[in-house]
């Protein structure tokens, strides 16, 4: 059986409690993403993978399907300086994933976010071995969604959506 979500609503990162499999989880949808790849890759393709990472963290993290902030990164193929064979990989034509969330995924989901994001790709023409993915967790107080706050941290503002303050 694969996971199962309890709940997830609502537009934000934190104070959403989720259970995927087991494990309890806060702070579920929301991530930021950039996509970097090369300029050789055509448009079609480029909204391909964007549309394919956002399915994979739907699916393996339960971010909300309409939880979408994504910059798609086009540079020459000149751009990138990638060791090919690092850990006996097989780079060709890098796409690199990087993803900024807050912290609460186990190892367990991380590699299923990993697994689906490649198996995504995988289906629009990119090659396994040149997904590169690299997340990068951090505190509800590292994010301002604008105007120079830290809504993530405002308690009417998150009630406001539905969602219960986190426990000091």
């Amino acid at each position: 059986m694969g996971p199962a979500l309890d709940r997830v609503t609502g537009w934000g990162t934190i104070l959403l409690v989720t259970t995927i499999g087991e494990v309890a989880t806060e702070g579920v949808p929301m991530p930021f993403v950039r996509i970097t790849l090369s300029t050789d890759r055509p448009e079609p393709m480029r909204a391909a993978v964007a549309e394919g990472v956002r399915s994979a963290l739907v699916s393996a993290i339960g971010v909300p399907p309409d939880d979408r902030f994504q910059v798609v990164d086009a540079q020459p193929a000149t751009a990138f300086h990638v060791d090919r064979h690092y850990l006996d990989g097989d780079r060709r034509d890098p796409v690199v994933v990087e993803i900024t969330l807050t912290r609460g995924r186990t190892r367990d989901m991380k590699l299923a976010l990993y697994q689906a994001i490649v198996a995504n790709l995988s289906e629009v023409g990119v090659r396994p071995d040149d997904v590169l993915i690299m997340l990068q967790e951090s505190g509800r107080e590292d994010w301002s969604l604008g105007g120079g706050k830290m809504q993530l941290l405002d308690e009417d503002l998150i009630r406001k959506y539905g969602w219960s303050p986190p426990e000091a």
